[in-house]
């Protein structure tokens, strides 16, 4: 049964991740939740799995011409630098205090993408 749950995790990470919305933002909550994984191990497996599926993204979102790599290189740089301060961070930081902080980002992402829908219309 556990083997099941993993590949649908895999299945619903895969999907955001393709889509460029984050694979993690699936992947953590549910290994935490219904594998019981503590935050710090699901945060090290999404980032494995993150790695294959955001290069096989890559190429297709390359191939269809939607990347424009002179624009992102500040995000890159920035985001590269400031992943190795995040990564110590995680070392030193409880696992509880992990899962609040990463419960407050998902809960602001979904409150600022409900604003944006109930402005457009």
């Amino acid at each position: 049964m556990e083997i099941l749950w993993f590949v649908l995790i895999g299945v619903f990470g895969g999907v955001f991740g393709g889509m460029g919305m984050g694979g993690g933002t699936i992947i953590i909550p549910l290994l935490s939740i219904f594998l019981s994984i503590s935050q710090k191990f699901a945060q090290g497996y999404n980032l494995y799995a993150f790695l294959i599926m955001a290069v096989v993204a890559l190429i297709i979102h390359n191939k269809n011409k939607l990347v424009h790599f002179q624009d992102i290189i500040l995000i890159v740089i920035s985001g590269t630098l400031f992943c190795i301060g995040g990564s110590f961070l995680t070392t030193v930081v409880k696992t509880d205090i992990l899962k609040i902080i990463f419960a407050g980002f998902l809960i602001l992402l979904s409150i600022f993408e409900f604003v944006k829908i109930f402005k457009k219309s």
